[in-house]
């Protein structure tokens, strides 16, 4: 079983990537959501799930172990395909997804190309219990005393980017809440800058 791989971005497409490893070029299928993480790198990690059937074996690359995760439990899911799950994580991101199916927004989950009612509903009904117990995982384990020293670099950064210390600081704080996985310091600041309900 490979779960990752480490080498140079020799392609770089919204739906798939070239990675080079050691010499050898493994072409993996991607989502909107790892392509946006990736699109500026040289190289990368990626971590991967295998996919074998009788006429192909697809490697399938994630970014983060958190969006891998999903899609393994997206999979897991009888009506929902490798297709359609890298179709659901391109257009919500992990963090989304998490909320959609905790809130059951069904809604939100069928305006995906690919996810019909029934669909939808068997995500929330098969989903509901991981995503909570992923809820529960990052109130109980997230480091948050080692976070302190991150947050202040990345409050830093959005000051001088032109965002007030208020401002920057309430940024910081809405993106902690809403994470469910730690974060690096150039994920924090990204997620700070973008817009918040």
């Amino acid at each position: 079983m490979i779960a990752q791989l480490i080498g140079k971005l020799l392609h770089k497409e919204p739906t798939y990537v070239v990675l080079d490893v050691g010499g050898v070029g493994y072409e993996l299928p991607i989502s909107l959501y790892t392509f946006d993480q990736i699109k500026l790198l040289d190289s990368c990690t990626l971590f991967t799930v295998m996919q074998v059937k009788s006429d192909a074996s697809t490697l399938y690359g994630f970014y983060t172990l958190e969006e891998k995760s999903w899609f393994l439990h997206l999979i897991s899911v009888g009506s929902i395909g490798p297709k359609i799950a890298l179709t659901i994580l391109s257009s919500l991101t992990p963090v989304a997804l998490h909320k959609a199916i905790l809130s059951k927004d069904v809604r939100l989950l069928t305006s995906i190309k690919g996810v019909g009612a029934k669909a939808a509903q068997r995500l929330i009904l098969e989903l509901a219990d991981k995503a909570q117990k992923l809820h529960v995982m990052a109130e109980t384990t997230l480091p948050q005393a080692s976070n302190s020293k991150l947050d202040q670099d990345a409050i830093m950064a959005l000051m001088k980017l032109g965002l007030t210390q208020k401002v920057a600081e309430k940024a910081i704080t809405t993106v902690r809440e809403e994470a469910i996985t730690s974060l690096t310091l150039e994920e924090l600041i990204k997620k700070a800058l973008q817009p918040h309900a």
